[in-house]
Parts: C-alpha cells; structure tokens; sequence
C-alpha cells in the first residue's frame, strides 16, 4: 500500500518531546514538545491540545494551542482564536484572530526576494 500524498506527520495529545524537532514535512503537534522545532521549507501546526515550550522555525506556523517560545517564519504566522503564544514572532505575514492572546514583540520582514545583484541593471 502506497503513502498517501499530502498526508501531515502528527505528534499526538498523548505523545511528550524533549529535544530537537526536525524535518521536512509538514508536521501537525497536538501533544507536548519541549526545545527546538525546525522545519524551515514546511508548514507547522500546533493544534488546540498541544503545548509547546520550543523556539520554531519553520516557512507557516498556525497556533490553536499554547507556546512558549519565539516564532521565525519565512512565510505567515496565524493565530487562530484558541492561540496562546508568549514569545516573540518574526515573518513575512502575520494573522490575529479574535481571542487569540499574545504576549511579545513583532518583526514583519520582507520576504526572501532575490535582490537584484549590484551592476546587473548596467550596460556593457
């Protein structure tokens, strides 16, 4: 039997984590992770159950649970109504919905662009 394509790797509401999270997938986590997540080309979820004491990056982070910890995106971060972050958040795009509670700072960054390399624009 084949893997289903477009299927997420989950950590489940039963499942703790003390360490290093790493991958390139994108990773749904509904139960306790506690140190690093990085899954910098992939979309991260922290579900309504889960509690994350981490730093994360990775390209989208959606939060419906608690963390604890600073957020780098190269794409969107989203807090969804159930969220609770403490921690600061740097990315390209930033989402808040009502209910949502957040405590820390905010760097919106342009996003990865490639810049136009010096001298490219001058004739021969």
């Amino acid at each position: 039997m084949a893997a289903v394509e477009g299927t997420n790797a989950s950590i489940g509401k039963s499942v703790q984590i003390r360490g290093e999270v790493r991958g390139s997938e994108d990773l749904v986590i509904e139960g306790f992770v506690e140190g690093t997540i990085t899954l910098q080309e992939s979309k991260l979820t922290v579900g309504s159950n889960a509690r994350v004491q981490a730093d994360i990056s990775a390209r989208d982070v959606v939060l419906l649970g608690i963390v604890i910890g600073n957020i780098s995106a190269s794409g969107r971060v989203e807090l969804r109504g159930s969220a609770n972050l403490t921690g600061d958040i740097q990315a390209s795009r930033l989402s808040i919905e009502e209910n949502a509670v957040f405590s820390g700072k905010v760097d919106l960054v342009q996003s990865a662009a490639s810049p136009v390399p010096v001298g490219a624009a001058q004739t021969a």
